[in-house]
């Protein structure tokens, strides 16, 4: 309770109350990711976040890998510190957004048709502000969880971690002393099925990566003389090549039971080799889930030449390659037979694919959390068709999950706001996760 002017007694600020506003708050400090340090950084969110904590008696901690790159970490003491403790993670970093295709400014933090509108609300500032608003009220009121929590609202995970989780990891690895299980980004969002059940689609496994730079050494000349030895014909064959390959189905163990939840969800069976039918079934979900039915190879840059009439010696390219768990050995041999001798790859940025198990305690606190909240409610597992720094903190041996709870409207495209123009998530979703929030750290 808080003291007013007058001597009255008013109730404190509840975390439904300031979510709305710690992600506007968010949203509106551009920590745009481009890669290659030439954005504005992390350290503004960062000090934002210290204070925040701070603000409630938490001590947080601000480690700076490269100078903007920032990330926070703080403590929070459980009932009884000989548990096993909890790792809660975010990252304050976004991918890039040019404003003038978006109907709100993309780091205005606009609240409109029910929305906060901006870079970074569903990935991930939304889960990061939901995260602050549990903490803080729970400090205020001085209700301690039930085992410690670590917080870590982190740097540069939309390039990989490599200036954030993985620089914690490997050069503060005691910060996540006694740390066993963790909860991250790309899960806990729903999918209605009809009036009588809602699936909160919770991150078991994801895919691994390989970011990589193809290469091609060919004859340079003058472009009107005849060159059998062309750099960029070579190099555009191989990259039509693997841009229209049709990868293989491999159902895992994640996807397999997601296959088996959604079928007794739609009272139907559902075929995996025969995936067009279910996918329509998905709506805005399709996407995601499809992309975790086989391995992938993305082009997204090209690269060659500086003049119209000068062939050039050499063209290159870039490709997001993604693979299954188990699958890493198959990927490679696939993408070198279709690339052909010529095309020398490397990996910019490789990471490896996760998978565990939907079971144990962790598991049934978001169950039950979820269906306080939401009585048609039914957590299932899932793969993410990408990565999150769960992938550095596996290293340390903590078992993550991905869980950042939103309870959605069925109209909403809610893969496409991810990287997406006009990425906004509900107000009314983001008051939900803290409710979820709080009553799952109870049950942790």
């Amino acid at each position: 309770m808080s003291e007013s002017s007058r001597g009255e007694k008013t109730p404190s600020v509840s975390g439904e109350d300031e979510v709305v506003d710690l992600c506007r708050d968010l949203i509106r400090i551009d920590t745009s990711n481009y890669g290659d340090h030439s954005g504005p950084g992390e350290r503004k969110a960062a000090e934002y976040v210290a204070e925040k904590l701070a603000e409630v008696g938490l001590e947080p901690q601000i480690f700076e890998s490269h100078p903007g790159r920032a990330s926070t970490v703080a403590r929070i003491e459980g009932e009884d510190p000989s548990k096993p403790a909890l790792l809660i993670h975010g990252h304050t970093d976004v991918v890039p957004a040019n404003a003038q295709d978006w109907t709100h400014h993309p780091f205005s933090g606009e609240i409109a048709d029910g929305c906060v509108w901006g870079r970074g609300a569903v990935d991930m500032k939304d889960m990061d502000a939901m995260t602050l608003a549990v903490v803080r009220e729970r400090m205020r009121s001085g209700r301690k969880p039930p085992r410690d929590i670590v917080l870590a609202f982190l740097a540069d995970e939309e390039a990989g971690g490599t200036y954030g989780a993985r620089h914690l990891v490997d050069k503060h690895p005691g910060l996540f002393e006694g740390v066993t299980e963790a909860i991250g980004e790309v899960g806990g969002f729903s999918f209605t099925v009809n009036e009588n059940l809602r699936l909160y689609l919770v991150e078991t496994a994801q895919k691994g990566m390989h970011w990589m730079r193809l290469t091609v050494d060919g004859t340079a000349g003058h472009g009107s003389m005849t060159n059998d030895d062309n750099a960029i014909t070579e190099l555009c064959e191989a990259v039509g090549r693997l841009g229209r390959h049709k990868w293989p189905i491999r159902v895992t163990k994640t996807v397999r039971s997601f296959l088996d939840e959604l079928s007794d969800a739609l009272g139907t069976e559902l075929d995996p080799e025969n995936m067009d039918e279910t996918l329509a079934k998905l709506g805005g979900i399709a996407k995601m889930v499809g992309a975790t039915l086989k391995n992938s190879a993305a082009p997204t840059m090209l690269g060659a030449g500086y003049k119209v009439n000068v062939i050039p010696g050499q063209a290159t390219a870039h490709v997001d390659g993604r693979f299954l768990p188990g699958y890493e050995d198959e990927f490679l041999a696939d993408l070198d037979r279709l690339l052909g001798p010529r095309v020398q790859r490397e990996d910019v940025h490789a990471d490896k694919a996760l998978e565990t198990d939907f079971d144990g305690r962790l598991v049934d606190a978001m169950q039950s959390a979820l269906k306080a909240e939401d009585p048609i409610a039914r957590a299932v597992p899932y793969m993410l068709s990408g990565g999150t720094d769960a992938k550095s903190f596996d290293d340390l041996g903590i078992r993550c999950f991905g869980f950042a709870p939103l309870k959605l409207p069925p109209e909403l495209d809610f893969a496409g706001m991810f990287h997406g123009v006009d990425e906004r998530v509900p107000v009314d979703g983001l008051k939900f996760g803290v409710r979820v929030l709080d009553r799952f750290i109870d049950a942790s």
